[in-house]
């Protein structure tokens, strides 16, 4: 059970996700369609119950390339039924047959080239249809989802980002104390550990305090829809209209992604996440030492399209996130899972 704060309070009701994988259903939402032409092959994939990294191997074998060659938009979970897109370099050469890919588990939706490689991240978000199934328990089910729908939940990194009993993490503590390690995925994957704890560490202290949806002095806020972010100080006031901004959701509060370089937040702001992460020298420390530059996320995040209906003891959910966000962050404000081991794998 992770630590986290909760912007609902604690739920009542308990239930079990991923049963089996059509109960987490995702499907990619790239933003643009394939140009039609050029040196890289898009395909569209439906997996059930396989790993991206397994679909990515078999794409290699048969297009005969490298595996680095072959490039995905966002990793998927095994245990669930995902549409995804993968990239395979292939210039100046004819189109491979990918079909004995294809089985009772995985299929190839469509086909295409286009003259850009697909980098990871480069997809606008993703369509969730999931059940949550043997719901039981105390609360008002439909008051806490139109909560959630108004004011959204805590933006964390979900478990699978921290491996099986918080696994990476130790991995990434033995790293920056000396161990070395050959891999270069692993070390990305220790590293991406270490700053995941640190944001949902900073983002729960928000949320403790009782701050979470209110600007403060110095905050690092963040422009809907865009990465990028300003600090609130005497360039930009926080008065009157920078509130109104905030309400209409214009702005957005952040929390840091930890890396070298000062911390852009100011005052009040910068105290209370300086506090949140005080006892968190090794690994604040390991990411500066490893090159990685301060960064800002969404400290809330707001589901598009949220729909659901209760059937028994069974509650279906869907609704659309931006890329980089975690669905099981909307299922922990809804109930308590007691159902499935964490799929660590992706």
């Amino acid at each position: 059970m992770n630590p986290w704060h909760y912007l609902h309070g604690e739920p009542e009701l308990s239930g079990r996700l991923k049963v089996v994988p059509e109960d987490f259903v995702v499907r990619e939402d790239l933003g643009f369609s394939p140009s039609g032409e050029g040196e890289h092959i898009l395909l569209h994939v439906r997996k059930r119950g396989q790993n991206t990294q397994w679909v990515a191997r078999e794409l290699a074998r048969l297009a005969g390339v490298a595996q680095r060659d072959v490039t995905w938009a966002g990793l998927k979970d095994r245990h669930a039924v995902t549409e995804q897109w993968f990239g395979v370099h292939l210039p100046g050469k004819d189109m491979p047959d990918f079909s004995p890919l294809e089985n009772e588990d995985v299929q190839i939706l469509a086909i295409a080239r286009h003259h850009k490689k697909l980098k990871t991240g480069a997809l606008k978000g993703n369509y969730f249809e999931l059940i949550i199934s043997d719901l039981s328990g105390a609360g008002d089910l439909d008051v806490r989802l139109a909560a959630i729908a108004a004011r959204g939940v805590p933006n964390y990194y979900g478990d699978q980002r921290f491996g099986r009993d918080y696994g990476n993490l130790e991995q990434a503590r033995a790293m920056f104390a000396g161990r070395r390690i050959k891999d270069r995925n692993k070390r990305s994957l220790f590293l991406s550990a270490a700053r995941s704890y640190l944001f949902n560490l900073a983002v729960s202290h928000r949320l403790a305090a009782g701050l979470g949806e209110q600007l403060l002095d110095g905050d690092c806020v963040m422009l809907a829809g865009s990465q990028s972010f300003f600090t609130l100080g005497e360039d930009n006031p926080l008065d009157e209209a920078m509130q109104v901004r905030f309400a209409s959701g214009d702005i957005r509060l952040s929390a840091p992604l930890w890396g070298r370089g000062r911390l852009p937040s100011l005052d009040e702001a910068a105290a209370l996440e300086q506090a949140a992460l005080a006892d968190q020298e090794a690994f604040c420390s390991g990411l500066e030492a490893n090159g990685l530059k301060q960064e800002r996320r969404a400290l809330l995040l707001r589901p598009d399209d949220l729909a659901w209906q209760r059937e028994g003891d069974r509650l279906r959910l869907s609704f659309w996130l931006p890329a980089g966000s975690y669905a099981t962050s909307l299922v922990r404000e809804i109930c308590k899972d007691t159902g499935h081991d964490e799929d660590t794998g992706e």
